[in-house]
């Protein structure tokens, strides 16, 4: 009996190869974008379980409670000697403690061959912790205090394909290690991805001076920690929360330099990539913005899938009337109602398994380009159990969604009415289609609106000014202690080429604010604010290099011997303390992480530079001038080719310091990195935006072709008595029209309220301007009538002989 429901499915989808593609093509595609989906947000959602015990697995971050009893996180760098107290008095809380320092670049070496690798400096037990799969070694290696594990990529550029266990290898030319474990690439989907190398603490405390004395005042170090067996992360937050605050209490000064109540906070590791944005003002919990934006696409995924099976409901119920005289014989026959239930539903089944089978093909030949755009490495599970099980649910309940009606309103017409041609499927038949429709446009129409306006709220912060010119810079970090004190020489060597314009220096890249301090006092200054200025150390060429704009005073000069006493503040630094003439104002600055206790007179003021996040008011910033600075700046002359510039540029480095590689980035391509997230969103929400607005048109195709197939005597008739095909078309077009006005109406405040809530998280956010939800709906009824027009045309110019005869 199976066979024989497949084989009449399968020949009314040959004799009908329009309506199956359509059929089948809208199913594929709805389920290929669903899978998608689905892979990305199980990929959000097991971020961090490469890492075996990831449930198990914390970091300590910063918080406290303000004066004004208000809550608040920050960041994760901690106080170098919060880790001895932990290890000391509650190590037996945790398996596994480990300090490490900030993640950062260095240049490792091996005769010569020199590449730069990003990693840090961590204690021995951070392999075990991480669960690290060793090609080579064990994870022991970080045992011997002059050792390195190295990534597989980074092993394989040094060593080839050979055992590089015991090799020698040099970091930033100075410090000489043993290759002592060779561990797997970290994947896309782990904090730790691109953990090149790992280093002993060890070999750091020894190496670095600026480690030696370290005090409860000075937040540098990240403490990552896997709690002990027979432990919860609340019993060790409980456990070490209110004793490091008061350890920390305990410190002189501490409390008086913070004006806070310094303390730490317990952050599992499953929140690390989904629940770890505090932003105001929910300071002191997460706010969920990444993990509702994983909901949000999920439920995107759904609905897509939805109107694709909305599609399929539609398409089959508009062919009902060709196949009612069917069921009319079949039911004469003798045929059972749940026989005929059991047909289409084979019918059903078999169009969602090709469909799925297309849409295997469509997902696989489409991961590339959505791995590029979503900026993840996801691929489809063929050896994984629960993927599959999941796979047969999913065909399971598509085909039962999307055949179950077909199926029940079909096998429920009258055999007597269908074969005599009276049957009629009532005024109300329609309402279900016509809900589904509005359903359809309704999800469409809030796509089509976010779409614009993230793009605009994405070009609103893009058109802002920068403050600086961004074309035409270069930025080179010194990755090694050879770049210092060469920096004339290399100046002199550049300009010689012909094509640099200027080299300065900053201890910070341009494009975010390398240091936040306070401590700076001013004449009027109000006791009760709490300052917290953006202060970057910089040369005295760095204003010109960088084409800064002056609103008031000059720039520093190398010829002013007090210049090294000299501030050029931003606007938001003036307007914050509250000078309409700030040039030649006094402002001492006290601050004992600077080693600073002196006066400063400012000598400029300037035009906000955009170094923080686009979207957010410019912090107030103040310069001044400092010596062994951390990056370049070099400023290419005005039409000079990049393309030829670069080739010299390197020569220039490579004879200069031939110990590091030339390695550079163009300042406008790393502001345009800052937009990369949300350009993501756009670009999902756009793809997504088109293939929901395809599939809802082939549903409204389909309602069409089932309103012209009900209508064709009517349509007939009113040609005899002079309708002309205008009046047809109007007649046939305008409810269509009028459900996506329905839809519209849903969807506009829908959508308003939801942007609303999403843009306030900038404070720099372009306004919901009513023409965009104006435009957006109009393009939603002119594709309306695009779609609806050739079915409407097809049965307005039939003629009346042909639509009016017997069948």
């Amino acid at each position: 009996m199976l066979k024989n429901y497949l084989t009449i499915g399968l020949r009314n989808l040959l004799r009908n190869k329009g309506y199956s593609f359509i059929n089948i093509g809208g199913l594929a595609l709805g389920m290929s974008v669903a899978m998608l989906i689905g892979l990305w947000v199980h990929d959000e959602l097991t971020f961090n379980h490469y890492h075996k015990d990831y449930d198990k697995i914390g970091q300590l971050m910063k918080s406290g409670i303000d004066p004004d009893g208000t809550p608040w996180a920050g960041g994760t760098s901690l106080q170098y000697p919060l880790i001895d107290v932990l290890r000391t008095q509650y190590g037996s809380n945790f398996k596994y403690l480990v300090e490490a320092l900030q993640p950062y670049p260095v240049i490792i070496s091996r005769d010569d061959k020199q590449f730069a690798a990003n990693g840090q400096y961590m204690a021995k037990d951070a392999p075990h912790m991480l669960t690290l799969e060793m090609v080579w070694g064990t994870r022991d290696g970080l045992k011997e205090p002059a050792s390195v594990m190295l990534s597989e990529s980074v092993a394989r550029k040094l060593f080839g394909n050979g055992d590089p266990i015991g090799q020698s290898v040099m970091i930033n030319s100075t410090i000489a290690v043993t290759v002592t474990g060779v561990y797997r690439d970290i994947p896309l989907n782990s904090r730790f991805h691109e953990l090149e190398f790992i280093a002993p603490f060890v070999l750091a405390e020894t190496n670095f001076t600026w480690l030696k004395g370290q005090d409860w005042k000075n937040h540098f170090l990240h403490i990552y920690f896997e709690r002990a067996d027979g432990k919860t992360m609340e019993e060790v937050a409980a456990a070490v929360v209110p004793s490091v605050r008061k350890a920390i209490a305990d410190v002189d000064g501490l409390e008086e330099l913070r004006g806070q109540q310094p303390s730490v906070r317990v952050l599992p590791m499953n929140d690390w990539h989904l629940r770890s944005s505090f932003s105001w003002p929910n300071y002191g919990r997460p706010d969920g913005g990444p993990m509702r934006m994983v909901w949000l696409v999920g439920i995107i995924g759904g609905f897509v899938l939805v109107l694709a099976c909305i599609n399929f409901m539609n398409l089959s119920t508009a062919r009902s009337e060709r196949r009612a005289r069917e069921v009319g014989i079949r039911k004469s026959m003798g045929s059972f109602r749940r026989q005929l239930i059991a047909q289409f539903f084979a019918e059903s089944y078999l169009v969602v398994i090709l469909a799925f089978s297309c849409s295997l093909l469509i997902t696989s030949l489409s991961l590339p380009w959505f791995n590029q755009l979503s900026a993840k490495d996801v691929s489809l599970p063929w050896g994984y159990a629960p993927f599959w099980l999941a796979i047969t649910i999913f065909i399971f309940l598509t085909g039962l969604l999307a055949g179950s009606y077909p199926a029940l309103y079909l096998s429920s017409f009258n055999p007597v009415k269908t074969l005599k041609g009276t049957f009629r499927s009532g005024r109300l038949a329609s309402v279900p289609r016509q809900l589904l429709v509005v359903l359809q446009f309704t999800v469409s129409v809030a796509l089509i609106i976010s779409t614009v306006v993230v793009y605009r709220q994405i070009m609103f912060a893009k058109d802002r000014p920068v403050g600086y010119t961004p074309q035409g810079l270069l930025l080179i970090q010194k990755k090694t202690g050879d770049f210092y004190g060469k920096t004339d020489a290399i100046r002199a060597e550049l300009k010689k080429t012909g094509f640099v314009e200027e080299l300065s220096e900053s201890a910070g890249k341009i494009m975010s604010v390398w240091s936040n301090n306070d401590g700076f006092t001013w004449t009027g200054k109000d006791p009760s604010i709490q300052e917290n200025f953006g202060t970057l150390g910089v040369s005295s060429e760095f204003g010109s290099t960088m084409k800064w704009q002056f609103i008031a005073g000059r720039d520093f000069s190398p010829d002013i011997a007090s210049d090294s006493s000299a501030l050029v503040i931003n606007e938001a630094a003036a307007r914050f303390m509250g000078m309409d003439h700030a040039v030649e104002e006094v402002v001492s600055w006290k601050n004992e992480n600077w080693r600073m206790n002196k006066d400063f007179h400012i000598i400029g003021v300037i035009k906000d530079m955009m170094m923080g996040s686009p979207y957010a008011s410019v912090q107030p910033t103040v310069y001044l001038l400092r010596d062994n600075l951390h990056w370049m700046n070099i400023r290419l002359k005005p039409n000079v080719s990049a393309s030829v510039a670069l080739p010299a540029i390197g020569s220039v480095f490579r004879a200069v310091i031939p110990s590091a590689p030339f390695e550079y980035e163009f300042a406008d391509d790393a502001y345009a990195g800052k937009f990369a997230g949300e350009e993501r969103i756009a670009s999902l929400a756009s793809v997504f935006a088109t293939l929901a607005v395809v599939i809802s048109c082939l549903g409204l195709f389909g309602l069409a072709s089932f309103v012209a197939e009900q209508r064709t005597k009517e349509i007939g008739i009113r040609k005899v008595i002079g309708a002309t095909v205008l009046n047809l078309w109007r007649m046939l077009s305008m409810n269509f029209v009028l459900l996506v006005l329905i839809s519209s109406v849903i969807a506009v405040p829908i959508t308003w309220y939801g942007l609303s809530s999403w843009l306030v998280q900038y404070q720099y956010r372009v306004d919901l301007s009513p023409w965009v939800f104006l435009l957006s709906v109009g393009g939603a009824v002119m594709l309306t009538l695009c779609t609806v027009s050739y079915q409407a045309i097809r049965a307005a110019r039939m003629s009346p002989a042909k639509s009016l005869k017997t069948e």
